[in-house]
This record gives structure tokens, sequence and C-alpha cells, in this order.
């Protein structure tokens, strides 16, 4: 196997990722022709085909399977050896990929990228949001170094470190301000507007409106917590949104929001890494600042709330 190299496994492991040669080779910055020529170049040191062409995404073989295995752990150990370094040079400095949630990432993404600046100026961050599963999966992939989601993820191979804790608040149309909040129960007899499928966010509103296995058959769904203010300043419905949402959505729609009593509805916002990262230390001192900012950001939205 003389001549395979971590750029042959990097271009591979992206079009496993991707399942499409011009998405992969656009993750990779280089030309589609390219990327396949590298590919027919690992197929020929195989003497097999690790990728079945045909129809607009490609499927790996089952030798392509067993080398995507290798493949990714060969390349999570090479970024931990790289993580290795960088932790024994002191202040963390170099490139950092964080993934957030996108119940999170808008409303205090700015906060944290301008104080992880200040307090490692040679710190080279990139972001991803997406959904909870997408982040998990990116970081037992290496492809990202942390993640900001909502706690538990009981993953037994990542470290989990709680940042702070949120309520939820009720919208309604602003007509509704005087009227009672309605419990969990109630809420069940309303059209409840909720994100999408594969939003963890979604899960929790309908674990506190109690529908258990069921799921109400008012259900109106949008594709983010803006999205889901609008309609209901339009009078589609009501909805939950997380506190740290409140000042910058509730100010944009014509909408009444208000607490829920004891016990209210809420979520821990946390980090997590693999416990394999050396940079642990240097993480939990990102997780300090992050939790910071996301205090902040608490703080503020709450003054929007009656």
């Amino acid at each position: 196997m003389i001549g395979l190299t971590l750029k042959q496994l990097r271009y591979f492991e992206a079009l496993a990722q991707h399942q499409h040669f011009g998405r992969a080779a656009d993750a990779c910055a280089i030309s589609q022709p390219a990327l396949s020529l590298q590919i027919k170049e690992l197929e020929q040191m195989f003497g097999a085909p690790l990728v079945e062409r045909g129809g607009r995404e490609i499927r790996l073989t089952p030798i392509g399977l067993r080398l995507l295995e290798k493949a990714r752990q060969i390349l999570l150990s090479v970024g931990e050896l790289d993580d290795l370094v960088r932790a024994a040079q002191g202040p963390l400095s170099g490139r950092l990929r964080l993934g957030v949630i996108p119940t999170v990432a808008p409303y205090f993404l700015p906060q944290i990228i301008a104080d992880l600046a200040g307090r490692f100026p040679g710190l080279d961050l990139t972001l991803r949001e997406a959904v909870t599963h997408a982040l998990i999966e990116d970081l037992q992939g290496g492809r990202i170094d942390l993640a900001v989601v909502a706690l538990p993820v009981s993953e037994p191979a990542l470290t989990e470190f709680a940042l702070f804790e949120e309520d939820f608040v009720l919208v309604r149309p602003a007509e509704d301000a005087d009227k009672p909040v309605p419990s969990p129960v109630a809420l069940q007899t309303m059209r409840l507007l909720l994100l999408e499928e594969g939003h963890c966010f979604r899960d929790q509103a309908l674990s506190f409106c109690e529908f258990g296995e069921s799921r109400p058959g008012a259900l109106m769904e949008g594709s983010s917590l803006s999205t889901l203010v609008q309609m209901v300043g339009a009078g589609m419905g009501v909805t939950l949104i997380p506190e740290m949402a409140v000042s910058l959505e509730a100010r944009s729609a014509e909408v009444a929001i208000s607490r829920f009593s004891s016990p209210r509805p809420s979520r821990t916002i946390g980090m997590v890494w693999r416990k394999t990262n050396p940079l642990a230390d240097q993480l939990m001192q990102v997780g300090a600042i992050i939790r910071a900012a996301g205090m902040k950001g608490h703080t503020a939205g709450g003054e929007a709330v009656s």
C-alpha cells in the first residue's frame, strides 16, 4: 500500500460523507476531475472498485466501507496528534471547528466569536450550524472539534460540559396577552407550531406538552424559530421558544411572550467533545467563555419576557 497518502484518504472520506463527486470536490476545495482522479488511483491501489457509480449519488462498495472505517480512524488519530502539539504549546491557537445547534447559533454566536477572539487572538474559528445528531456524527468523525448542544447527549465517547440552564417561553398572538397562560394539557388542544423533525428543541417542547408517543393533530411545522414566531404573529397558532431567542425574535412580530408556571419547561445548554481530544484543558477554557456569553444572552432575552 505504498503511495497511499493522507490527502487521498481525506478526499475519499469527503466523498463518502457527501455521496457526490461534485459536493465532495467543493468541500475539499479542488476540481471534480482532480477528485475523481485521486479516487481512481485509490481503486487501482486496492485492485477493486471502492464506489458504485451511477445515478446522482454514489454508494460505497464493501471494500469501500472497510476502507472508510480505517480512513476515519487514521484521520482522527492524525488530527489528535496535531492537537497534542497545540496543547503543548500553551494558549489555544490555530483552527478550532465549532458546531452549534440552530436554536442557539443565531442568538449569541456574535458574542462567542468576539469573546474567543479577545481571549485567543491566534485562534482561527470555523463554524458549523446543524441539528444535534449531525453535529454528533461530525464530532465522532473528527470533522469538528466541539459542539454546543442541548444536554444530555449520552454518548460514551464524548465529554459533556454544562454551560447554563434556560427556560422556554410561550409565544401567542398579541391579542392573547391578557389571557391565562395555558397548562401543558391545555396546549394539547391548541394549534401548536413546532420545528421540523430532527430538532431536539421540538422533542423537548412535545415532552413538556405531555404528548408522549402521540402527536398533536393540529401540529404545524416551521424550519426555524424565526419562522415559527412570524406564523404566530399571523394568527396561525402558538409556539414555544428558548428564552435566549426572545429579544431577537419577538421584536419582529406582533406577539405576546409569557412565562409558564413552575415547573417551567427548560433545557441545559452545554458543550461536547471527544474524550480522546488532547485539547481538553483548552476546551474547558473555551467553555467558560461560551458560558459567560450564554449567560449574557440569557439575561438579555429574559428582559423581554412578561
